[in-house]
């Protein structure tokens, strides 16, 4: 009886220890030890990544030095013209003529040479060596110590200052009128002590007229910008544990939030003979969030200004009449929902042509335009596609090209890689100077003939090429870099992965990283960092040989970053699903492509998913277990602007619009706290000045009143991003070892 009661006891038990998570070997003291690790066990496991050149010959050559393993070196040399890359010189036999002159030994692998100096016909290099300045002859490498002393010749420091002195200069004796402002009114007189003319009466200190005066070329008229003050918003703050007193401090600054009553301007136009003001209808600039680029006319017929309406749905150029006071539009750009005009801004005035290049998204692509400044027609769109101009980088007005960087040229790449371009003004020539798989950088030769350009993925390392300027073709590999050591060391490649939208049509690109003792008979929960600010992407497309998100993998999980809809660098359409909506986050675009990843890789627990982010990512992480507690389990968030009617202005009206509609408080943390599923972890400084503390403690104070479970921690004296301190960082890991795989965390001491 008491062995056959045993058997299915004993059974029962082997089968439960098999059935559970697989946890073991996963949060382990070892994982700790090896996460904790990891960015000194990755250094220097990444050779010839980079290329430093040293131009010479009128820029037709130049030399570089590759750093290698265990502190070795080697010298190149590239002819740019003739297409060719050499070692530099013989390395070997450099080194026995070095040991002969100095009497030791010359490892040829690490030649300690610097200064390094090239003839044009590379037959003679010079440099330092051993204290020492050395002559070498080549090929054969005849060394002799270097005698001739550098001549000093510069005539760049002759005297070139003059005093410059025209009609309308301090030395003219003619007595010419200045306006002043006194008791918040605009004056003018003649000279510094002539008779003085009131020309306002209207100033006060709450809407005085600014000190700064901005005259026409020809001196007959002025405007000045009357400033209408907005409201202080005081921020206060408690520093509990001050390092020079026991007793805490208070600490109190203006922070505009949302909604408040902000300082604006408005241009006022005077005539200096009539000794009167100019009436300007405001009608085309009502509302100001900004007035700027304010500039006359060189004939003096008019002057021009940048109107960015609060709300950012109108961003228009307006042109105003110098004789009449007459307001025009020359650019208007009125979208449906808003303009990114803190990334996607661009306007180049061409005066000697009478043009403008301006940057829009109005055929639902950021691309440049060529308008006519006195008209306000579009010449040409210059820039056409379905890719994007990410950046202006050079106006040629001469050539009448533009230098800029573009995403998602190549269709068959992915949309966030950077290439370099230049273009003509009417939208013809386009060359495109970068080709490669991946992410750009590049450096132009000082005469700008070539381009050194270096390109990355996260699952490879960084290619060098030198490629022409002229036609973007290739003119030579320069490295490929080596990551031999890395790989051996047992890094895990970063994998790339795609998958479809919410919509089932628009790719979601996003990155996964696995332990490097990742075992597919194991089970991994998965962890999401997330960051949905609209203001950029934040996938990382670049390679680096430690991330943190794979130190986080280390503890046994499968890490994930993904750029969902409402994130910036896409088409408009895509951006455009952030507006008065980011409490959205694009979690239907994340959920979907998690789920994506779990049925192409089994080992994917998917009903242990994880999610941390601060800032955004604080107020997204948050929301997730907010709005989808059903798919994420675990959250961890720092410093959230849970609310965004709590967090900074510039950024929350840019993206959620003014005036402040219900969807502010519908999306808000603090309104949907009683929502909570799962475990959330809530960390804040209490001393952040970028996002307001408060925020957080809103968001305590409605899970309180929910009775909501819910961990939290308070650093004392710290500000915005304290969540990846060291402390944050350990208190982080440890919340989703003990959450997500159920053990008890093992750190490193």
């Amino acid at each position: 009886m008491t062995v056959r009661v045993c058997i299915p006891i004993i059974y029962c038990f082997i089968l439960c220890i098999t059935c559970l998570p697989s946890a073991q070997g996963q949060g382990t003291r070892a994982d700790y030890e090896r996460a904790s690790r990891l960015r000194e066990l990755t250094k220097d496991k990444v050779f010839k990544a980079e290329v430093h050149p040293h131009w010479f010959c009128k820029h037709a050559k130049f030399w570089y030095r590759n750093d290698l393993a265990e502190e070795a070196r080697e010298f190149v040399l590239v002819d740019a013209e003739k297409g060719t890359r050499l070692s530099a010189f013989d390395h070997d036999r450099l080194a026995r003529s070095l040991s002969d002159a100095v009497g030791k030994p010359v490892d040829p692998k690490k030649l300690p040479l610097s200064e390094i100096q090239f003839s044009d016909e590379c037959d003679v290099l010079r440099f330092s060596a051993f204290g020492k300045r050395w002559k070498c002859e080549l090929p054969a490498c005849r060394l002799t110590e270097d005698a001739s002393e550098e001549q000093a010749c510069d005539d760049m420091l002759a005297d070139r200052f003059e005093m410059l002195c025209d009609n309308e200069s301090a030395c003219s004796s003619e007595k010419r009128p200045e306006p002043f402002i006194k008791d918040y009114n605009v004056y003018l007189r003649d000279g510094t002590d002539g008779p003085q003319t009131q020309l306002t009466e209207d100033g006060m200190e709450e809407n005085a007229y600014d000190r700064s005066i901005l005259w026409s070329p020809d001196r007959k008229r002025f405007v000045v910008m009357r400033k209408t003050k907005g409201e202080r918003h005081e921020v206060h703050v408690i520093e509990s544990s001050p390092k020079d007193q026991v007793q805490p401090k208070l600490h109190t600054y203006n922070y505009q939030k949302p909604g408040d009553k902000i300082s604006f301007v408005k241009p006022h136009l005077f005539d200096v003979e009539k000794r009167a003001e100019i009436p300007i209808s405001d009608e085309l600039f009502p509302n100001p969030w900004s007035i700027r680029d304010f500039r006359w006319q060189k004939d003096s017929s008019r002057f021009t200004f940048l109107y960015n309406q609060r709300g950012h749905q109108v961003l228009r150029i307006v042109a105003v009449d110098a004789q009449t006071g007459e307001a025009n539009v020359i650019v208007d750009e009125t979208p449906e929902t808003f303009v990114d005009y803190s990334r996607k801004s661009f306007c180049n005035y061409l005066d000697a042509t009478g043009e403008i290049i301006w940057m829009s998204e109005r055929d639902g692509w950021n691309h440049l335009y060529l308008y006519d400044s006195l008209t306000g027609a579009v010449k040409n769109q210059i820039t056409k596609g379905k890719w994007l101009v990410r950046r202006v980088d050079r106006v040629d007005r001469e050539k009448r090209q533009i230098w800029f960087q573009a995403l998602g040229i190549y269709p068959e790449q992915d949309p966030y890689y950077v290439h370099f371009c230049r273009i003509d003004f009417d939208g013809s020539n386009l060359v495109i100077l970068t080709e490669g798989d991946g992410t750009h950088e590049i450096e132009y030769s000082p005469d700008r003939r070539y381009v050194i350009d270096t390109y990355s993925r996260v699952d490879m390392p960084p290619v060098t090429e030198l490629r022409r300027v002229d036609d973007g073709s290739l003119v030579v590999e320069l490295e490929r870099a080596d990551w031999s050591a890395l790989l051996a060391f047992g890094w895990q490649v970063p994998e790339r992965f795609i998958s479809k939208g919410r919509d089932g049509e628009t790719d979601i690109y996003g990155v996964l990283w696995r332990p490097t003792t990742v075992d597919p008979k194991k089970k991994y929960p998965i962890i999401e960092k997330i960051y949905a600010g609209p203001h950029g992407h934040f996938v990382p497309k670049e390679f680096s040989a430690y991330y943190r998100t794979q130190a986080l993998a280390e503890l046994g999980f499968i890490v994930v970053q993904i750029d969902g809809m409402g994130t910036n660098w896409r088409s408009k359409a895509f951006h455009d699903v952030c507006w008065k909506n980011l409490g959205d986050s694009g979690f239907p675009d994340r959920i979907a492509w998690i789920k994506a990843v779990a049925k192409r890789y089994p080992y994917i627990d998917i009903e242990r998913v994880g999610i941390y982010g601060g800032s955004a990512g604080g107020q997204s992480s948050t929301r997730a277990m907010l709005a989808h507690g059903d798919f994420y389990k675990v959250a961890v968030s720092d410093c959230g602007c849970h609310d965004n009617r709590m967090d900074k202005i510039w950024w929350n009206e840019a993206w959620m619009g003014w005036p402040i509609g219900p969807h502010y408080r519908e999306q808000s943390n603090v309104t949907c706290a009683h929502r909570l599923k799962g475990k959330l972890l809530l960390t804040v400084g209490e001393l952040d000045r970028n996002v307001d503390p408060a925020s957080t403690m809103q968001v305590v104070d409605a899970l309180i009143k929910a009775d909501k479970d819910f961990d939290m921690i308070v650093f004392p004296g710290a500000g915005h991003g304290i969540g990846e301190s060291s402390y944050g960082l350990r208190r982080r890991r440890d919340y989703f070892v003990r959450h997500l795989l159920g053990v008890e965390p093992r750190r490193v001491e």
